[in-house]
């Protein structure tokens, strides 16, 4: 690292849960000026606390966060050991270890010693599982704006000065950076059962839309200490935590990228190739990078057109083709040493050739991790025509899941520039099924505020409530709500709309 390297100061704003809208650029006043898309993304977060499994608190002083945390009153934890007072004289009594903890362990440690409780947990046990200590603990973390909103209050109050925002004016702060994870293992085996490969990436990929929306779809994990294996990752997968077809969610989140012309760049955690463990340490670089980038920097055409990415192409080994094309692009020694020097005092030595091209660890890893993914893609897909809400699809998604399940569509590969322009901004915005998307959202609205209309209609024409009608100015809200109806029904409405994601009919049904 760097001598004056400063880490970045990270307000977590959501975590599992998230509303989020799509609103478009012309209509937002005070945008930092450097940015140029089309429509942005902004989000809200929907939960109090976050779900959080702090794998590296076994390790005593490592996770501070999660040790202060731990150590706190107002606590949710699972799979924690309930320790007695004996249990904790103990860990007590082990002064090399015992030093090692941050103070609020400590402190927790000598209060439970001294109070009449009975049990407590300590950030370093995990619950003990048929002999050995869970991989699966959890926790409730309090979310940071509310334990320490000032830092907030303060980022704002400079986002005023440094923009000139009036200060009666909201601070906008939208999506500006796309960094997805990715858990990737290398091959193993764990009871008898063989783990497939997933470590293919290197530190930073890049990937164009239909290439992105492939991994999505299919939402592919490597295994981790709360699952059993490789499988597909997230909520969104999982039917007890989405009433909505899967399909829906799609349709909206490829709408949202190519409206906001926003690009991803994933980051693996667990390994890179077969031999390099990493854990979550490239998913802490990556932000720390992407914070000191410009917003021109981060241009994937402008990384691609200097040499920072490079593009993999598909191969024949041993007889078998390997589309590889389909991990993207990845990063080279090229962005090293333009970007890293941001950071590291030596930026051309972080990574070895054997990270940024994984396949110098073994090519037999590197292909079975790219035929898995190329199996998980198809596999996944075929769940959308099985239940049938292929029919559901907007067309560039409809295309994609026809060529992941079956190699192609409407005899068009994943290359062909018929496929990729059905990703392109200019073709969905003049398409007739975005039209439609837009009159479906116009029609709800409208629907909606007829609905205030007629309830404050039948609440002025009640006799009980005369005595508040002119107090409450109900007659003059009556009158706005007109106004509104008569503006939603209006073409200038419709037009508004455009570069928002619209409405998919079964919100009419």
């Amino acid at each position: 690292m760097r001598m004056d390297f400063m880490p970045s100061e990270k307000i977590q704003m959501e975590d599992d849960i998230t509303a989020s809208v799509m609103v478009p650029h012309n209509q937002l006043p005070y945008i930092n000026p450097e940015y140029t898309n089309g429509s942005f993304k902004f989000t809200t977060n929907c939960e109090y606390r976050f779900f959080q499994r702090p794998d590296d608190a076994i390790h005593k002083g490592y996770d501070k966060q999660a040790e202060k945390d731990l150590s706190s009153n107002n606590l949710f934890a699972t799979n924690y050991q309930p320790l007695t007072k004996a249990d904790v004289e103990e860990i007590k009594n082990d002064v090399m270890g015992y030093i090692a903890y941050t103070d609020p362990v400590k402190a927790h440690i000598e209060a439970f010693l001294k109070s009449d409780d009975a049990y407590c947990v300590v950030s370093s046990e995990p619950r003990i599982v048929n002999g050995v200590p869970s991989k699966n603990p959890r926790y409730l973390e309090h979310r940071s704006d509310f334990i320490d909103p000032l830092k907030i209050y303060l980022s704002e109050v400079g986002v005023h000065f440094s923009r000139k925002i009036p200060l009666d004016q909201p601070i906008l702060m939208p999506v500006n950076a796309i960094l997805p994870g990715r858990r990737n293992n290398p091959p193993g085996e764990e009871k008898g059962k063989k783990i497939l490969p997933l470590s293919v990436y290197n530190p930073i990929h890049y990937q164009e839309l239909p290439e992105l929306f492939m991994d999505y779809i299919s939402s592919l994990t490597g295994k981790s200490p709360s699952t059993t294996g490789a499988g597909s990752e997230g909520a969104l997968t999982k039917a007890p935590f989405n009433m909505l077809l899967p399909i829906y969610d799609l349709n909206n989140a490829l709408l949202s990228y190519v409206l906001g012309d926003y690009a991803a760049f994933t980051t693996p955690a667990g390994h890179i190739g077969s031999n390099t463990k990493i854990d979550h340490d490239i998913s802490i670089l990556v932000p720390e990078i992407w914070s000191r980038l410009k917003e021109s920097e981060r241009n994937p055409v402008r990384l691609i057109q200097e040499g920072s990415f490079e593009k993999l192409e598909d191969f024949d080994y041993q007889g078998v083709h390997v589309p590889a094309s389909r991990l993207g692009y990845r990063m080279t020694d090229v962005f090293c040493y333009k970007y890293l020097g941001k950071i590291f005092d030596e930026p051309q030595t972080v990574f070895s050739e054997e990270i940024l091209k994984p396949e110098k660890q073994s090519m037999e890893a590197f292909v079975d991790g790219v035929l898995n993914i190329a199996r998980g893609h198809k596999k996944a897909a075929l769940n959308y025509f099985q239940d049938g809400s292929i029919e559901e699809a907007i067309p560039p998604i409809k295309a994609l899941l026809f060529i992941m399940a079956y190699g192609d569509y409407q005899g068009h590969t994943l290359e062909s520039d018929a496929v990729r322009d059905l990703f392109k901004k200019e073709t969905i915005i003049s398409s007739d099924w975005y039209a439609v998307r837009l009159k479906n959202k116009q029609r709800i609205d409208i629907n909606l505020i007829q609905k205030k209309i007629d309830n404050l209609e039948a609440f002025i024409k009640n006799p009980v409530n005369v005595s508040v009608i002119k107090e409450f100015h109900y007659d003059s809200r009556l009158e706005a709500a007109k106004e509104t109806l008569r503006y939603y029904e209006s073409d200038a409405y419709l037009e508004e709309l455009n570069g928002t994601l619209g409405t998919a009919a079964i919100a009419l049904r």
